[in-house]
């Protein structure tokens, strides 16, 4: 692909960032993408495989070589529709996946892989900016009427899929604006809004109905799941929606957060990072609230390792917090993985985030055992070091601390989707609490529930933005067949 010889002729470069004390001061991005020559020149490193492992490695099945070689030649608006015809928000993913494609990459065995990501990053700001991305309504109309409910990106890709089928689609958000996680958990600072936005105008063009505030639930609304985001005006009930649509798809995502149950836990102080990220994403778009928290002046401890911890690192530092520090349960990875063991498989290795580099201590092999306050507000976080014995997590004696702590976020990942909806539809659910709902290519995502889907997170419980995308269009394919007898959707 592209020039033979490209890989063993160039270095892997990475995307630039700027500098740490100019972008802490703001929520914009501040990723420096490559220009054209730079893309060039990478796509000039894919290469020509037997097998390109890095097409399976990617969730939505990217055809990464074939829009390397046009980048290498030039052909971008080509490269735009190969992405496209796999990827409905490649600017999405460009910006947030972490590129299990790259982990994937045949030159990953020995090398420094591809850099897939910021070619794509590339292709799609390059489309935009030339005016390549145009809605693409269907020609027909089938008189089927499809609801929707969950406007993240498994919810956006499978209404924009639909209506391209020529559905009557509604989607409908119980938030206050489109886009999930992408909207109400990833920091501006990561991606804007403004790529969400712009994905809705299209969507709307090509004929989704969108109704945003309307939560989809029973009478008890939420029940007992009450931390989860929530600024619904309306409520639609499962049965207004089961008799009204020809088919209804769950795409409300796993929301419920993972919490700590250990003394002192009822101290003000402690909240969930689905509770504070939110809020500066809604103070970034204009909103006015009351009472935001912040980590202003603040010893911040947030507890768990994963991207979301990370972004409330990244946002406690642009609050102006005085320190803040990121807990992991697990031991400290090692800084380069064992690439002949685990290739073509996603690396267990250390990742330091643009956040991380910030200002961030990091804790690793330890445990929170108790939080410690004075007059109802948590001062402290008393913790343990631990070790791992004959397949045991286990503490270490006379390894027990206390460090200050005037905020302390909870990013220990999502147990499951919302339950209240899932009994309000009375859909089958597996072990883990998600709806219960095969990938089969005949019937696949149909639930229990005659003409009721599930797909991306509220089905496979927590995961990546490109598994929510690829399961949003299987899903739309689906129900294709159901209503149709046939599609022609891609799977």
């Amino acid at each position: 692909m592209g020039k033979t010889t490209g890989f063993m002729e160039y270095e892997r470069l990475e995307e630039g960032y700027a500098p740490v004390a100019e972008r802490v001061k703001h929520y914009k991005e501040f990723v420096i993408g490559l220009d054209d020559s730079q893309a060039k020149i990478q796509g000039a490193r894919c290469m020509d495989c037997g097998t390109p492992f890095c097409n399976n490695g990617c969730p939505v099945n990217n055809i990464i070589p074939d829009f390397n070689d046009l980048v290498f030649h030039g052909g971008w608006k080509s490269a735009s529709a190969v992405l496209h015809s796999t990827n409905n928000f490649p600017e999405f993913t460009g910006r947030i996946c972490p590129a299990p494609c790259e982990a994937a990459c045949t030159l990953n065995i020995n090398d420094d892989a591809v850099g897939i990501k910021s070619i794509e990053h590339a292709i799609i700001d390059r489309a935009w900016a030339e005016g390549w991305v145009k809605p693409l309504p269907s020609s027909r109309k089938t008189g089927k009427k499809v609801a929707v409910v969950g406007a993240g990106p498994a919810g956006l890709a499978a209404s924009q899929q639909l209506a391209r089928a020529g559905h009557d689609v509604t989607l409908f958000e119980k938030n206050d604006r489109v886009g999930g996680l992408l909207r109400y958990g990833i920091p501006d600072f990561k991606m804007e809004k403004s790529h969400i936005d712009r994905r809705v105008e299209q969507l709307v063009a090509e004929g989704v109905k969108i109704r945003t505030g309307v939560l989809v639930a029973g009478k008890d609304g939420l029940g007992e799941d009450s931390k989860v985001t929530n600024w619904a005006k309306e409520t639609v009930s499962p049965e207004q929606l089961m008799a009204e649509f020809d088919a209804v798809l769950l795409t409300g995502g796993a929301e419920q957060s993972r919490d700590l149950p250990v003394p002192g836990r009822e101290l003000k102080g402690i909240h969930f990072a689905m509770e504070f990220l939110p809020q500066q994403n809604k103070v970034n778009a204009g909103d006015k609230l009351k009472g935001q928290l912040r980590a202003d002046g603040k010893h911040v401890i947030v507890i768990g390792g994963g991207d979301t911890g990370s972004d409330c690192v990244g946002t406690s530092n642009r609050h102006g917090a005085v320190s803040v520090t990121q807990f992991e349960l697990m031991p400290m990875p090692p800084e380069q993985e064992n690439k002949p063991l685990v290739w073509p498989y996603w690396p267990i290795k250390l990742r330091t985030s643009s956040s991380h580099e910030e200002g961030c201590e990091r804790e690793f092999a330890i445990a929170t055992k108790e939080f410690i306050g004075e007059k109802g507000q948590v001062t402290a976080v008393k913790t343990v070091r631990i070790e791992m014995k004959d397949g045991k997590m286990v503490e270490v004696p006379g390894s027990e601390q206390v460090l200050k702590a005037d905020l302390v976020l909870l990013a220990m990942g999502f147990v499951s989707p919302v339950q209240a909806v899932l009994d309000a539809f009375g859909v089958d659910k597996d072990a883990r609490g998600n709806a219960k709902a095969t990938t089969d290519f005949t019937g696949g995502y149909a639930t229990s529930v005659p003409k009721l889907f599930a797909a991306g997170d509220v089905r496979r419980g927590q995961s990546l933005v490109v598994w929510a995308i690829r399961e949003g269009r299987q899903a739309a394919r689906s129900i294709d067949e159901f209503l149709m007898g046939t599609s022609d959707l891609p799977r």
